[in-house]
């Protein structure tokens, strides 16, 4: 096998990508579409974090027809809120194989955490997932008072696919035209540009479970031919955002192939005077979170963004139930 890279690989992720390099670098793409969801219940519920114990989980329908689940930790007390957009290529991804993570938001956090179940490509194509994920915002800044959530104290959260909705929401309610906005988001190695011509691109090819063919299959289900993938509303990095937008919080890691639109949409939003903290780890793959009941630097760097979420809305911060250090990364 030849690597298009020699960037090191982090000691606590070796493990996992050596694994997955001696099964044959079977990656999304090259199975049928129900064996590559399968295989990502799998290895989310194989590698993601714990399924930790939560005062109250439920499956809900929310909007009249969106499957959600609801986390809550805390008594019923007026608090802030997380709604959480999974990852997954728009494609793969599901509750349940984002259940950990959001459960462990939930309890570092003391937000109520609203994980949308947005309609998946290929069977609903480009706009179905991030008119879902819009409608579910909606939703929970009408419901707020039944929720006993603030509407001043709601964050997006997503990753990847999922980052990628939630910075399109978060731009769209900036611009004006609502009553309420959220007061921060959380971007996990976000899809910024669908034009996906980057250098990160070029570079991570083979030897990593999402790949530049990853991408462009994820893509290609959900905005197949026909659809220009520069609009807004797919490649944000490609068009203005908004001046003093919604606080962000964003993650990249080297060994992703969308590595490099996430630091530019970083300093995008930055230039733009948004707020942001931006913290990119050397030697780590696309895919962390739902690997960080393996990998402990995922686990450590969510208490980060917990300490963000809590920043954001006020809230004490509650990290030391998860009790963990973030070891020493690049951060700008």
């Amino acid at each position: 096998m030849t690597l298009a890279t020699s960037r090191p690989i982090a000691s606590d992720a070796l493990a996992l990508i050596e694994a997955y390099r001696a099964a044959g670098e079977i990656s999304f793409q090259d199975v049928d579409l129900e064996t590559a969801r399968q295989n990502y219940e799998i290895s989310c519920a194989s590698n993601g974090m714990p399924r930790s114990e939560v005062a109250d989980v439920r499956d809900v329908v929310i909007a009249d027809r969106i499957p959600a689940r609801l986390y809550r930790d805390r008594p019923a007390e007026i608090g802030p809120a997380i709604l959480f957009i999974h990852g997954g290529g728009w494609v793969i991804g599901s509750l349940d194989t984002h259940d950990g993570l959001c459960r462990a938001l939930t309890r570092k956090t003391g937000a109520m955490v609203i994980a949308v179940d947005y309609r998946r490509a290929p069977e609903s194509r480009y706009p179905a997932a991030v008119d879902d994920c819009r409608a579910a915002l909606e939703w929970v800044f009408a419901h707020a008072e039944d929720l006993h959530i603030d509407p001043q104290r709601i964050v997006l959260v997503g990753d990847s696919a999922g980052g990628q909705m939630a910075t399109v929401l978060a731009n769209e309610y900036a611009l004006g035209g609502h009553r309420e906005c959220p007061v921060a988001q959380v971007l996990l190695y976000p899809v910024t540009d669908l034009g996906m011509d980057s250098d990160s691109y070029r570079r991570v090819t083979t030897g990593f479970p999402l790949t530049d063919r990853s991408m462009r299959w994820f893509a290609d289900q959900y905005a197949p031919e026909g659809v220009d993938r520069l609009q807004a509303g797919l490649s944000p990095l490609r068009h203005e955002v908004p001046e003093c937008g919604v606080p962000a919080f964003v993650v990249t890691v080297d060994h992703d192939p969308l590595a490099d639109e996430g630091i530019a949409y970083a300093a995008k939003l930055a230039s733009a005077g948004t707020a942001v903290e931006h913290l990119h780890l050397a030697g780590y793959a696309h895919g962390l979170f739902t690997s960080a009941g393996k990998i402990p630097t995922g686990a450590a760097v969510l208490d980060r963004v917990a300490a963000f979420i809590c920043a954001a809305t006020g809230t004490h911060d509650l990290r030391a139930r998860g009790r963990g250090r973030t070891p020493n990364r690049s951060t700008v």
